[in-house]
């Protein structure tokens, strides 16, 4: 029953952020008060999400480092840099906005990058080992960023920052990685399944609970709100479209290209709405909550187009044989 559940739940992936994010909106007078709940339930998505991987895979993939090279370069250098620079173009002497648009592209890939990279037959231990690595890093890669692109225009606590994603991300991670190497990947047949659909649920929870925090910046839409959503949904189109490319040009197995296209082009977005929530003013939480709407649907239609890409390609070569 929970494996039909997880299935049903998957297809309906790419809905449910934003019918998330809209409920938490009309929702937010009852349930805005519950938002202490949201490192709690992240971290249990974190846990339930890194039972199906070990540090084994992390070390294959080390001994060809390159892709993962690549994939590090587009989240955290490529990416940041384009927020930035469209920030300071759209929204200019808007810190708030800015920080909350490279904040967007600062967090760690995304961690259900791992399901469509499966859905779509990348390379998985690759995807695993980006997953692993990023967020393992992620409490020294995110303040550190802020810290560059933003400098002094907003005050931010380092060590705060650091500390919950280290409660949310990194200790749960360790934890369930532990248990898969420990009972030799038994832990996610018999947890990790089960688990499944309640971390996509709570998925929904967390976006939720962020919709209603910042729902008095989402409830009335105006100019700007239009341009931020306009802002966004371009940058994480490109990071999509930047990843796929990147991946063709420099790489060009199949397999790792649609790989670095998932995980270059997906953030952990609740891990980002969490922290702008925790540690910001609230209208650095508006562009990372909006990216919520449109991530999945972006990586269903990116999913599309990469089918239908070497779908073309196949047939090309089928058709030259021929």
């Amino acid at each position: 029953m929970l494996q039909k559940l997880n299935k049903k739940l998957e297809k309906i992936m790419p809905f449910i952020t934003p019918v998330s994010v809209i409920t938490g909106v009309i929702l937010s007078a009852y349930i805005k008060d519950f938002s202490f709940l949201i490192p709690w339930i992240f971290a249990f998505m974190t846990f339930a999400g890194s039972l199906n991987s070990n540090f084994k895979s992390l070390k294959d993939a080390m001994l060809h480092p390159f892709p993962i090279f690549i994939a590090m370069l587009i989240l955290h250098l490529l990416m940041p840099l384009f927020a930035w620079g469209v920030g300071h173009i759209t929204f200019p002497n808007d810190a708030y906005t800015i920080t909350g648009l490279i904040l967007g592209m600062v967090i760690p890939t995304g961690i259900t990058s791992f399901v469509w990279v499966s859905i779509y037959k990348g390379n998985i231990p690759l995807v695993l080992s980006i997953i692993l690595l990023d967020t393992l890093l992620s409490p020294i890669i995110v303040p550190y960023s802020l810290s560059v692109f933003m400098g002094q225009k907003i005050e931010m606590d380092y060590v705060d920052i650091m500390k919950g994603l280290f409660g949310m991300v990194v200790i749960p991670s360790i934890i369930g990685m532990l248990l898969n190497q420990w009972t030799k990947g038994k832990i996610n047949q018999q947890l990790g399944v089960k688990l499944a659909p309640f971390s996509k649920i709570s998925m929904g929870f967390v976006v939720m609970l962020n919709g209603a925090v910042v729902a008095p910046y989402l409830r009335n839409i105006d100019l700007k709100l239009v341009g931020i959503m306009v802002t966004v949904f371009i940058i994480a189109l490109c990071g999509y479209l930047l990843s796929f490319f990147l991946g063709r040009i420099l790489i060009g197995d199949r397999d790792t290209a649609i790989t670095l296209t998932f995980s270059g082009g997906m953030r952990n977005i609740s891990a980002g709405a969490v922290i702008s929530v925790t540690y910001f003013p609230p209208a650095v939480a508006v562009p990372v909550v909006v990216g919520m709407l449109f991530q999945q649907i972006l990586a269903s239609l990116n999913g599309h187009f990469i089918a239908k890409y070497y779908q073309k390609g196949e047939e090309k070569q089928d058709t030259v044989a021929v």
